[in-house]
This record gives structure tokens, sequence and C-alpha cells, in this order.
């Protein structure tokens, strides 16, 4: 039985040895297709071909290995491979531990250079001066809403619309002493405050309640005044010391929000993809109608439509919406175009992967 367990073990290293020198030939393809696409001009971060490539490794799995697992293995090998090439640079809003950020290291995976700033339009002001190569933006949350200040300035920056994340949240109750009675006052980000406005009016009623410009910016709070505690992520207690007080405190379970990607690039089709665009119609009867029948007709799902008050004239309105498809696609080019005969503008905002929302 011994002899056997120590065969067994010494096939296991073997078996790592040989995973390692592959990992480490494929990080050297991976480079020299970076020196190519740099020769080129061509940029490194292809999400189509990423996708591809996790397609084709769990169809080898053939469900033996978890797939879950081999998704996550995969997924920052592709990314390790890709820094390798090029460290891609992301802004965020900060500063760390924010639901941003989390949202960014899911998405671009943990080699990315994460740079944060202190508000939604920072973070199109580093997109937009080409400071970094891409940002991580809130644009709605399943509870809350749309966020009013990513649609207005999606719209002024002349951005793309690269990708999306949708991000589980989850809210925890955090301070330097872990107990509930040293609790004096409450920061948090306003959309954290008002997802857990039933459990804060239950459990400490009295004890004032604070907005500030993000959840990580309330714990750093927290971690130099005992008298101060955050609703924030757990990723910040562990960054900022601090000890968890509740957890799980949003009023309801299954919270998510979704982030855009935003960037100058456009994205190629992936055969799974979601196109955002902007839209204005003449106040006249029947003008949205015969908007949303250009896609009715071609059955183009939408997947979301806001309106919101334009910013040029008072009163007047423009409608943002997303379909399932890409722009390169032939339905979706044609709904296009007819929408132009029924609108007094179409922007375009971008074409990008579907994320997964569930």
């Amino acid at each position: 039985m011994e002899k056997k367990l120590a065969d067994l073990r010494k096939k296991i290293d073997e078996i790592d040895e040989e995973i390692i020198n592959l990992f480490k030939e494929r990080l050297k393809i991976a480079q020299e297709i970076g020196k190519i696409k740099a020769s080129k001009g061509v940029q490194t971060f292809d999400l189509g071909r990423e996708k591809q490539i996790l397609r084709r490794i769990l169809e080898l799995n053939q469900g033996v290995f978890p797939e879950e697992t081999l998704k996550v293995i995969y997924s920052e090998l592709i990314k390790a491979c890709r820094a390798s090439q090029e460290k891609l640079k992301v802004a965020f809003l900060g500063p760390e531990a924010t639901f941003s950020h989390i949202a960014a290291q899911h998405y671009f995976g943990t080699s990315a250079h994460f740079v944060p700033v202190e508000t939604i339009l920072d973070v199109f002001e580093e997109v937009s001066s080409e400071r970094v190569h891409y940002g991580v933006v809130p644009i709605e949350n399943s509870i809350e809403g749309v966020v009013a200040t990513t649609l207005d300035a999606i719209y002024e920056y002349g951005l793309k619309v690269c990708g999306e994340i949708y991000e589980p949240i989850s809210h925890h109750l955090m301070n330097l002493t872990g107990r509930l009675e040293d609790i004096k006052k409450i920061l948090s980000h306003p959309q954290a405050i008002a997802q857990c406005r039933k459990w804060l009016r239950k459990r400490l009623p009295s004890v004032p309640v604070e907005s500030v410009a993000s959840t990580a910016l309330a714990a750093k709070w927290a971690a130099v005044d005992e008298s101060v505690a955050a609703i924030a992520s757990l990723m910040a207690a562990k960054l900022y010391h601090l000890q968890i007080v509740a957890k799980n405190i949003e009023d309801i379970r299954g919270n998510s929000t979704r982030f855009w990607i935003i960037g100058k690039t456009e994205m190629p089709p992936t055969g799974n993809d979601k196109t955002s665009l902007i839209f204005s119609v003449t106040d006249r009867p029947g003008a949205l109608y015969d908007v949303l029948k250009c896609f009715a007709q071609r059955k183009i799902n939408l997947t979301k439509i806001e309106s919101r008050p334009s910013k040029n004239e008072p009163w007047k309105y423009i409608f943002f919406l997303d379909c399932e498809g890409h722009l390169k696609d032939p339905l979706v080019t044609e709904c296009l175009e007819e929408m132009q005969k029924y609108c007094l503008q179409v922007v375009w905002l971008g074409s990008y992967p579907k994320g997964k929302s569930d």
C-alpha cells in the first residue's frame, strides 16, 4: 500500500513538471505572438480569441475535470500570457477593494495593472486621455437600477463599450473591533446604503449613516477610527484589516451589478454579442414605436431601454438601448440603417461579448 501511494505521488510530480514545462512553452509562444502584433500595430487584447480557447478547452475536457475550476485556471493562464505581451492598464473607481476593483480583476485577471481613481468621471478621463487602455464602470444594479453618471458620461466622452461583466454584490458591516456596540457612525457608498436600508433601520436605528465616494473609502475610514463602521466587501475587510460585525446585510439576496468595460477599441464578433446605442427621436406621436418596430420586425431581442434628459435641450430626451447581436451582423446593420429614418441621431456605443448574468 505504501509503495503504491509513493508511486502515485511520483506520477503526480512528473505530471506537474510536464504541466509547468508546457506552461513555460505556452508563455514563450504568446510572447512571440505579442511581438508580431506589436510590429503590425494590432492590440493584444482579443476577447473573442480568448473565448474560443475556453470553449475548445471545455470541449476537450468532456466534463471530466470540474468545468468551473478549469475555466478559472485557463482564464488566469490566458491573462498571464497576455500580460507578458503588454501589461494592460485598467482604471476603476477606487480605492482598492471596491466592487469595481473586484469586477476589474475578474474580467482582466490579476496580472493587469489596476489604476484606482476617485470618481466614475475620472475613469472616463483616464481612458479618454489614453493613460490607461480600459476602464471599468458600473452601469446598473439589479435593485437600484441604472447608474446615471455612467450613462451620461458614455454619451459625452464618445468612448466605446468593449465588454461587460456581472458581479454579485454582498454587503458586510465591518469595523476595527468586530463589536456592534462600538459603532457610532456608519459610512458607505450611497447605493450600498440604499441596498441595506431595512437592516440598518432594524438593527442600528439610532446610528447615523453617511455617504462617501466608495465602499472601499468607507473601509479606509473605519480602519483608523474605532467608532466608525463601513459597509463594504470581504476584500475590503481583508485589505484594511477590519473585523466583520455582520455578513450579508443587504435587504434583497441575489443582488448584482453590471459593469461596462470602456475603451477606444472595437471588439470583433464572437457569436454571442450585445450592442449598445444612443438615439433620439422627433417629438411626434408614434416616433418611438417606429424605432422599436425596426427591432421587432427582425426579431432582434432588446435587453434594455432607458431614457435620459438631454443635456442640450430642456425637456428633451435621449434613449439608451441594448440589443442582442453585433453591429457586423447583417440584421443589426440593416436595423440601424432603417432607424436613421425615424431618429434625429443614432450613436453606436459598441458591440461586445455578452456577460454572464447568473
